[in-house]
């Protein structure tokens, strides 16, 4: 399968080195789907999320879905991710060699509202996708701390959820997300309950993350300013999908 050319990178956490972007242009897409649908209830009640969306995200994609309240948005990424199925057309992993859900780590999420467990403290809830895993518990805890460290959060390690602000709680779960080297990132409005610092450092910090391990970032957000953090675009009104766009191309607009 031929990989489409790769858009030039820009922003934080944006740069690829020429190897390895050489590397990426031989690889299947992480994810493909074709005329993708997902409708809820039925009948007279039935509402339609998402409909007719095809659409891939490569290897080291940077991708902000944009559109108000409503649009898919959050649905997208949860059909994106194998979190939902489809009531129609087709998503499949060929990048990632099958159903995300089939093996843990393959995809890493970071939701908008609260997802940590009240009960167990930073570094605990950081290790819980490695022991879904079956990871070993004391290799669980070293690489919970490597991933702390990697979004400058180490010192926070055995604070417990009511003891960090939104932003602290946020770079946590993004923590969390990258602690199985996932290939694909899925941030759904991860900085939508944040103010501007804050959700400048979350969205420093998932970029970041995001060139060291040469992951696909898509990232749902209301907000322009961190759209503009990345490199691609898609736009979403009434469950389609819109528009979509490479940096180039928006500069040529």
């Amino acid at each position: 399968m031929r990989r489409r050319h790769l858009p030039a990178q820009t922003g934080a956490g944006s740069e690829r080195e020429p190897d390895e972007a050489e590397a990426w242009a031989e690889q299947p897409p992480l994810v493909e789907c074709r005329d993708l649908a997902c409708t809820f209830g039925t009948g007279e009640a039935a509402v339609v999320a998402v409909h007719g969306v095809s659409l891939q995200v490569w290897p080291g994609d940077q991708i902000g879905v944009m559109g108000p309240s409503g649009s898919g948005k959050s649905t997208l990424l949860h059909l994106l991710g194998g979190l939902r199925p489809a009531t129609a057309g087709t998503v499949g992993w060929p990048g990632l060699g099958g159903h995300p859900l089939g093996v843990p780590g393959r995809i890493g999420f970071i939701f908008q509202g609260p997802s940590l467990v009240p009960s167990l403290d930073v570094v605990e809830n950081v290790t819980l996708p490695l022991l879904m895993a079956d990871a070993d518990p004391a290799e669980a805890i070293r690489r919970a701390r490597a991933a702390l460290d990697a979004v400058g959060i180490g010192t926070l390690a055995a604070r417990v959820p009511d003891e960090l602000s939104g932003g602290q709680a946020q770079r946590v779960a993004v923590a969390r997300a990258l602690v199985c080297q996932p290939r694909l990132l899925l941030a759904d409005e991860p900085t939508g309950q944040l103010d501007h610092a804050a959700a400048d450092v979350v969205m420093t910090s998932l970029l970041d993350a995001r060139a060291r391990l040469g992951a696909a970032l898509v990232v749902s957000t209301h907000d322009p300013l961190i759209a503009d953090r990345l490199s691609g675009r898609w736009v979403m009104r009434d469950g389609a999908v819109t528009g979509t766009s490479s940096p180039a191309e928006r500069v040529a607009r």
